[in-house]
């Protein structure tokens, strides 16, 4: 019964060891798809915005006041409960919209691409605006704004850009766009490219250098 069903099998194609003809009647398999030259040449990766990266606030810096210290009234559990009172209120997280100086997001990303000498060079293009906050003053605001192109887990570019907006009505929102033309990245040979905009809370504050003073120290005769 055994050898009646395997010629069976191979007969009719259901199972199919390799040891029996091939169904001509079966379809062909499928075939990996092929990205064609011009399809290629005209791929430009798309930008992606991370969870997280679309919002920028700046808060002022206030001086924590110190705990209240209690007074002991002699009564232990009136005392305990006043601690745990304290000790809650502190405990507690401030309100920070009202110490909030602006609050900027990114609206909309884009991006266009170009080809020379086997690298491929890209413009991304971040749009957003600028909402002044409690403690805004008008004058000049910057904000990290970090683009990268992956390919995979490998990092083919990354810049952080310490980008300056004047914004000098602090009762409405300012737009602004900020481009990077210089992503140059080696030229894919896949469509397997990944690019991303967005504000890098973690990167340095760009500092200015002060000229320092100069002192002059009084020159003292020699004495022998």
């Amino acid at each position: 019964m055994l050898a009646a069903a395997g010629c069976q099998s191979g007969d009719n194609g259901i199972l199919n060891l390799g040891f029996g003809k091939k169904d001509p009647t079966a379809p062909p398999p499928p075939q990996d798809p092929k990205v064609l030259a011009s399809q290629l040449n005209a791929y430009c990766p798309r930008v992606t915005v991370r969870d997280g990266t679309a919002f920028f606030n700046t808060y002022v810096n206030e001086v924590q006041k110190p705990k209240p210290k209690l007074k002991k009234t002699g009564d232990a559990a009136a005392d305990a409960a006043a601690q745990a009172a304290a000790d809650a209120a502190a405990a507690t997280p401030p309100d920070d919209s009202a110490r909030i100086i602006y609050q900027a997001s990114i609206s909309d990303v884009t991006r266009d691409c170009s080809r020379a000498d086997g690298q491929l060079t890209m413009k991304i293009a971040v749009a957003g605006k600028i909402v002044p906050g409690p403690k805004f003053t008008p004058g000049t605001i910057t904000m990290p704004i970090r683009t990268a192109v992956m390919h995979g887990t490998d990092v083919l570019y990354s810049q952080i850009h310490h980008y300056q907006v004047q914004v000098t009505d602090p009762s409405v929102a300012t737009q602004f766009v900020f481009t990077d033309s210089n992503v140059v990245v080696p030229a894919p040979t896949a469509q397997d490219y990944q690019a991303y905009a967005g504000y890098d809370e973690t990167a340095p504050k760009a500092t200015t250098d002060k000229p320092r003073k100069k002192t002059h120290r009084k020159k003292t005769a020699a004495t022998n």
